[in-house]
């Protein structure tokens, strides 16, 4: 752990929570997600290793607890009340992000895979009662089709096709999809567009619009794009990083 050798409250949460990929690894946690293979993929791109230093550095500062289940054969990772008190954090530093530093999405942030992962969480409870199968086909994307399998208990993202047959076609442009999500469009806005195009039964297609709940940070971009729009000002966009960092 980096130590700033200041006797500070600020800086002695920045040893704890500033390095790379822990302040996403809080967020992910907060999102309920308590195992470590859904830890990683939700942040497709750290190391194994990496991910096991970040999550040991956070049981040690207290931050996580890891459990081991009785069976012993899964662990566990849930939050301590110190962690949970996290959130008035990544919310603060979400809506800073949506007002100040979120444009645009570059290409190589377009993964299909943690689109439909993040999606697959945000499912609404209007969703029906039934196994329902959604294909979607990205026109862009180098690997096109995955699917969604919405069971009355759980929620899989599949990387080949389930064997179920599909009820809800959806063909998009992976930008206009990540830009629903997030709340920088509406899917009303897009399908107008022909940006996303839904196939399927009249019922699932009314319905379809409520299925998913989107970005818990959707609420703080729309907010933050209608601010912009009053004040005249526009994001500058960053230059993308098409290297990986090492850690």
């Amino acid at each position: 752990m980096y130590r700033y050798g200041q006797y500070c409250p600020v800086a002695r949460a920045a040893e704890i929570i500033a390095d790379r990929w822990t302040v996403l690894i809080v967020r992910e946690l907060l999102a309920d997600v308590s195992h470590f293979n859904e830890l990683e993929r939700g942040l497709p791109h750290i190391s194994r290793a990496l991910l096991v230093e970040r999550l040991k550095r956070l049981e040690r500062t207290g931050v996580l607890e890891r459990r081991v289940l009785s069976h012993g054969k899964q662990t566990e990772y849930r939050l301590t009340a110190a962690g949970r008190e996290l959130q008035k954090l990544i919310d603060a530093l979400g809506e800073w992000g949506a007002r100040w530093s979120f444009g645009e999405p570059h290409p190589n942030e377009l993964d299909p895979s943690l689109l439909l992962w993040w999606m697959r969480r945000r499912v609404a409870h209007s969703v029906p009662q039934r196994r329902t199968v959604i294909e979607f086909d990205f026109r862009s994307a180098r690997k096109q089709r995955y699917w969604l399998v919405l069971e009355p208990t759980e929620v899989s993202v599949c990387l080949k096709h389930p064997g179920f047959e599909v009820d809800v076609m959806v063909s998009a442009d992976i930008m206009a999809l990540y830009r629903v999500f997030s709340g920088r469009a509406t899917l009303a806005e897009v399908l107008h567009r022909k940006q996303v195009l839904l196939e399927g039964s009249p019922a699932d297609l009314r319905a379809f619009p409520q299925w998913f709940t989107w970005s818990p940070m959707a609420g703080s971009v729309r907010a933050a794009m209608a601010d912009r729009q009053r004040e005249g000002v526009a994001i500058k966009p960053s230059s993308p990083r098409n290297k990986r960092m090492s850690a």
